[in-house]
């Protein structure tokens, strides 16, 4: 599992990517996202307030401060409004993707994995488009959900290739707000020794 576990890597492509003029969105604003050390997890422009245009993301490890946040919405407002993609007024909401976050790249898997799913294919696989089940293993290729409810004549597991996958997120419990907090709480604390190292790198 060691090769997909590339969090670190702020390139690694997303297997659910958006249409139409999101579409257009994400390929204007990702350079500057990426460019200022972040991922894309998903644009959105939905019809609410007006029309809202939501731009999720997060640092390599996961996390999104309230800091980053504005960063990012004072580096990428500006650019939209030179290329104008949308010909509506509209309200940009920059935001980390939350605990029930969507799912989008293979890494998301690997690193979520032990927490339930749910997740929608774009063809048949096993009979069925929907599914909701515990992630229990993932490699290259796809994921294994042990689904938590089984109807009869069902396999309690069910192997996904990622090829399929149309939409993913995870569904907010007990053990993925815990597995979050300490996700969260991990990667402050490798980012405040990662500072404490640089500061004590002595200058020649």
């Amino acid at each position: 599992m060691s090769d997909l576990t590339n969090a670190e890597d702020t390139n690694e492509p997303r297997l659910i990517v958006e249409t139409g003029l999101d579409q257009r969105v994400a390929e204007i604003i990702e350079p500057v996202i990426v460019g200022m050390g972040f991922r894309l997890v998903r644009a959105r422009l939905m019809n609410q307030n007006g029309s809202t245009l939501q731009i999720m993301a997060e640092r390599n490890d996961g996390t999104m401060t309230v800091q980053d946040c504005e960063a990012l919405s004072q580096a990428i407002s500006p650019v939209l409004d030179v290329d104008d993609p949308i010909d509506k007024a509209y309200h940009l909401e920059v935001s980390s993707p939350g605990i029930d976050r969507p799912m989008v790249r293979k890494s998301d898997f690997s690193r979520w994995q032990g927490n339930l799913v749910k997740c929608e294919t774009s063809i048949l696989v096993d009979n069925r488009k929907r599914f909701r089940g515990k992630i229990v293993d993932v490699n290259a290729d796809g994921f294994t959900i042990e689904r938590d409810q089984v109807a009869y004549g069902e396999e309690p597991r069910v192997v996904i290739p990622f090829s399929t996958l149309a939409e993913a997120k995870l569904i907010l419990t007990d053990d993925l707000i815990r597995d979050a907090l300490r996700a969260d709480k991990l990667a402050k604390a490798e980012a405040a020794n990662q500072n404490e190292e640089d500061d004590e790198t002595p200058i020649n």
